[in-house]
């Protein structure tokens, strides 16, 4: 439990680094970039044994590596487009509900078994999520923007369903720090490709805030991966319970990081979104 609650502590920490972004005026597409790096160094930095980067293509998690590493960007590029559209909550509660995708293949693929109150705690979670990021302000959707959600759903679900997998068949402990800096590399070439193909419509200049702002991101966001990949060897949970309380306790940490760090406002749903959260948590981590 001690590796989940460093996973959910670090992630929570990515949004308050996000919410500092807007007072220090930090540009984040271009800070998601830098802390790519950063967390790919940090992985190296921390691998114990002797890196050979012409051996690193024939691990058999290489290719994994690949794909979830330009997943990353997608995935960022989707919400950025979803939270100016649509909103931030609609981006919030549709990479959480992706939760529902890693249980699913963890039932099927590795023959998880989930009891009747896991069951109803999941569902309760999947709850607390939507009135946990519940806005009173009504927000109109335009239909032909529904398909971002949809994306992030999936994106989301395939990036956890993908470390798992990796984690379970192709991976040992002494590698996480390597299959990391590998992914979090993958991530950080991709979007210097993307602004270096921008770049020939508008010149890029170098702001040292971006810089700043990824390094400080950098490290959070792996140890967040890091510690949630240790949580998934412990034998205690499924993949199930720790997706469900990995997810779920994030938007409750965020939310009342959000109540004492910057003053939030919340609903009377908000507060009973964070009791189902915390009901759900229990069913699921007890039972």
């Amino acid at each position: 439990m001690q590796d989940l609650a460093l996973s959910v502590f670090f992630a929570s920490l990515i949004f308050v680094i996000f919410k500092l972004y807007n007072t220090y005026r930090v540009e984040t597409f271009y800070a998601i970039i830098a802390n790519y790096f950063v967390a790919s160094l940090c992985g190296f930095s921390f691998y114990n044994g002797d890196i050979k980067l012409l051996e690193i293509p024939e691990k058999k998690w290489f290719f994994g590596t690949l794909i979830i590493g330009i997943l990353f960007i997608v995935i960022f590029n989707l919400m950025a487009a979803t939270a100016q559209r649509i909103g931030v909550s609609v981006a919030s509660v549709a990479t959480k509900m992706s939760l529902v995708i890693p249980v699913i293949f963890g039932i099927f693929a590795y023959n998880e078994l989930l009891s009747p109150i896991k069951i109803i705690g999941i569902i309760l979670a999947l709850v607390s999520v939507y009135f946990t990021s519940y806005k009173e302000k009504s927000v109109k959707i335009d239909k032909s923007t529904l398909y971002l959600p949809f994306l992030i759903f999936i994106g989301a679900g395939v990036i956890d369903t993908g470390i798992k997998y990796v984690q379970e068949v192709h991976l040992n402990e002494t590698e996480f720090s390597l299959f990391s800096a590998t992914a979090f590399g993958f991530a950080a070439i991709s979007g210097l490709l993307y602004i270096i193909i921008i770049s020939f419509k508008k010149p890029l200049q170098v702001n040292y805030k971006n810089i700043i702002g990824g390094i400080v991101l950098g490290i959070p966001n792996y140890y967040s991966i890091y510690f949630l990949m240790r949580a998934l060897q412990n034998d205690e949970f499924t993949s199930a319970a720790i997706f469900t309380i990995n997810n779920v306790a994030i938007v409750m940490v965020c939310t009342l990081l959000g109540i004492i760090l910057f003053k939030e406002k919340i609903s009377i749903k908000n507060w009973g979104g964070i009791v189902l959260a915390i009901i759900s948590i229990l069913l699921v981590a007890l039972f």
